[in-house]
């Protein structure tokens, strides 16, 4: 399907980042509530077209854009199109996200540009655009997803833990700015998720992680996404500013 195909009588969503992991399980927990979700991705075209697949099959509308979440002409023209076509935009959640990890001593300054870029500047612009339309609209949610490693920190990936400690402090001020038009933002925080960016750690590296889990498991996208359908929801209305931990007990 194209933006032109969205029908103004459905919840819309926007995900960016959506097409695999975290993203992909948000994209289907709003698609079995028959939203239209419009997706963006920076990858592979093959992975997007299946998770435009999963949210047919699951009963909503899918959408994908190539866009970098970065980018504000990108974004843009994403935003523009759907306000043309749906006529609103319910709920945003920032999940694009990218990892160049190593020690502070080591790390290229493009490696901390490009992630404080994707994590966190991708967020404000979102934010930015989707705020103008849920202004207007007095009512909308946005969700940004943290990670429990903003507040805790984390060796080896100082770039990372300070795009979102960020995004967390910029959680907490958008929801003091935004409140009294009726908007709520919100992030969840996940720990340790069994995604493809945690594929590639090693097995000793994950036995240790999961040593520091009371839960004993590591968590799966769709409990990240549970987390984040209830932050959109009406009964998270009178939830804002907050940061929900989704990591097992790993951080409390």
């Amino acid at each position: 399907m194209s933006l032109t195909d969205m029908d103004q009588d459905r919840y819309t969503v926007i995900v960016t980042g959506g097409s695999r992991g975290i993203g992909r399980a948000i994209c289907l927990a709003f698609a079995g509530s028959k939203a239209q979700v419009v997706f963006t991705y920076n990858t592979s075209a093959q992975t997007a077209s299946e998770t435009i697949d999963m949210i047919q099959a699951a009963g909503g509308i899918g959408v994908a854009r190539k866009a970098a979440a970065d980018s504000e002409a990108e974004m843009s023209a994403v935003f523009d199109t759907v306000i043309e076509q749906a006529g609103r935009i319910d709920v945003l959640v920032n999940n694009a996200g990218i990892t160049r990890d190593g020690l502070v001593l080591r790390m290229k300054e493009a490696d901390w540009d490009r992630v404080l870029a994707v994590n966190l500047k991708g967020a404000f612009v979102c934010s930015k655009l989707a705020a103008r339309t849920m202004i207007r609209q007095r009512s909308g949610r946005i969700v940004n997803i943290a990670s429990v490693v903003g507040i805790s920190g984390n060796a080896g990936q100082a770039n990372y833990v300070a795009s979102k400690a960020g995004l967390i402090g910029l959680t907490k001020a958008m929801a003091r700015e935004l409140a009294s038009r009726g908007i709520t933002v919100n992030a969840v925080a996940p720990g340790d998720v069994e995604t493809d960016m945690t594929a590639a750690i090693s097995e000793s590296a994950k036995e240790t992680i999961l040593k520091q889990i009371p839960l004993g498991r590591a968590g799966r996208p769709q409990d990240v996404a549970a987390a984040v359908k209830f932050l959109a929801s009406e009964e998270s209305s009178y939830v804002t500013g907050h940061v929900l931990y989704v990591c097992g007990g790993m951080y409390m």
